[in-house]
């Protein structure tokens, strides 16, 4: 059903047009009153402008793409209605949005609209692109990217190779194979004929969105290349719009650290499920997480978890072997430094032990999530295994022992019940689940 709307929401509601002429009202109400009133056409040209810059498109093509502009401009695409007490379009300083999104009008589905980075990290970018040319503040961000030693080698490119991404911060870059590289091109969205591991089909502006998006967050790129639909644990990726990605929409981990036992097991069975799935998996891939917290991990409204934000998850070719990041210090350039300094220095992959992301999900999510939930002795026995699974200085079996433990603890005290759509009622009649 379309979401129902109180008086304030209705306008907001109405969609992209509206959401232009907010930020055009906004505008004007700041003006002073003797101003003489703009032509419909003014306004209209004002809110257009204004609303390409909220979405970053006035930015594009140093922008994740415009797949999904159509929705908007369509208002297939519609702002939670929460957004609607603000006077005037939603703050431009939150790094994501609830909102409605719908392919018919009738049917609506939550979806979120996030930022790559901040508003803020943004600007700084921005302000580090011109002055690497030692242009005025306000330069053409894509005219200067465009002219960089990086970009000329991507436009005579055949394929996207190792040597074309060495240098860029992203953990998913640190030490790529072939393999994962062609993925990453076969499975781009935001380009038409998707398919081939060949650049042939990416014009100039195709290539420089995908080397922004990869020198600036990933996290796009990993929900393209590892969708959900093949079972990855991943949210669906629908499209982006300027700077904006939107995707299926989850409920971070943190608003359940209140929930009763039963479900509190749940999740955090389920979290060590997919820790087990990135460490072993049938292509052969290991993710590892540089960082975690939990608003890195959400819950579908089925119960299902996934996770969240893919940005900070780093992967490493077991089939084919990872090409080691050596001399990245030679290869960096304005691309290396757009979210970090440029002399922030990754571990190696070889570096990276199978017992990472236990020992950080283990340490500083789920003792937060299964703190004081259960009676004596289950609740010593779980605190017990989390402690040693939490250790980073124990070897890697016997981190990955407490933690298959802790799920054998955690398997009997989840329940079978409707709330839990994503396995009922399978539960009922199958112990697998």
């Amino acid at each position: 059903m379309e979401p129902r709307l109180g008086p304030k929401a209705a306008a907001l509601h109405l969609g992209w047009p509206f959401l232009l002429l907010w930020v055009s009202s906004l505008s004007h109400s700041v003006s002073s009153p003797a101003s003489a009133s703009p032509s419909p056409v003014s306004r209209v040209r004002t809110s257009y402008n204004l609303g390409r810059t909220f979405l970053g498109l006035d930015k594009c093509n140093a922008c994740i793409g415009t797949s999904i502009c159509k929705k908007f401009f369509k208002e297939e695409i519609r702002f939670d209605n929460g957004l609607a007490l603000h006077l005037g379009p939603p703050p431009d300083d939150l790094p994501s949005y609830s909102a409605n999104y719908s392919d018919d009008f009738k049917t609506w589905r939550p979806v979120e609209i996030s930022r790559l980075v901040s508003k803020q990290q943004n600007k700084i970018s921005d302000g580090r692109i011109c002055a690497s040319a030692a242009a005025p503040k306000t330069c053409s961000i894509e005219r200067v990217l465009r002219k960089t030693g990086r970009f000329q080698k991507w436009l005579q490119a055949k394929r996207l190779t190792p040597d074309l991404v060495r240098g860029l911060s992203s953990p998913l870059l640190r030490c790529p194979s072939q393999r994962l590289l062609d993925r990453v091109v076969r499975r781009y969205a935001e380009v038409a004929d998707a398919g081939s591991i060949f650049m042939d089909h990416f014009t100039d502006r195709d290539k420089l969105r995908l080397l922004y998006t990869l020198a600036v967050n990933t996290h796009p790129v990993l929900l393209q290349i590892f969708p959900g639909a093949e079972g990855w644990p991943l949210p669906k990726y629908l499209g982006s719009c300027g700077r904006f990605l939107v995707s299926t929409s989850t409920s971070p981990l943190q608003e359940f650290y209140g929930a009763p036992p039963d479900q509190a097991a749940d999740l955090a069975y389920q979290l060590l499920g997919v820790l087990e799935s990135l460490r072993s998996n049938d292509l052969n891939y290991f993710f590892y997480f540089t960082h975690v917290d939990a608003g890195m991990f959400g819950i579908f409204n089925n119960g299902h978890l996934f996770i969240r934000d893919a940005s900070a998850l780093g992967v490493i070719d077991r089939q084919e072997g990872s090409q080691a990041a050596s001399g990245a210090g030679d290869n960096k350039d304005i691309f290396s430094c757009l979210v970090s300094g440029c002399q922030t220095e990754l571990p190696s992959c070889d570096t990276i032990p199978e017992k990472q992301n236990l020992v950080l999900v283990c340490s500083q999510v789920l003792p937060l999530l299964l703190q004081a939930k259960f009676p004596s002795p289950v609740q010593e026995e779980i605190d017990a295994e989390l402690t040693r699974c939490a250790d980073g200085t124990r070897p890697d079996p016997e981190v990955l022992g407490a933690a298959s433990r802790l799920k054998d603890i955690l398997r009997p005290l989840r329940t079978c019940d409707p709330r839990f759509a994503y396995r009922y009622p399978d539960c009922k009649y199958n112990d697998k689940f």
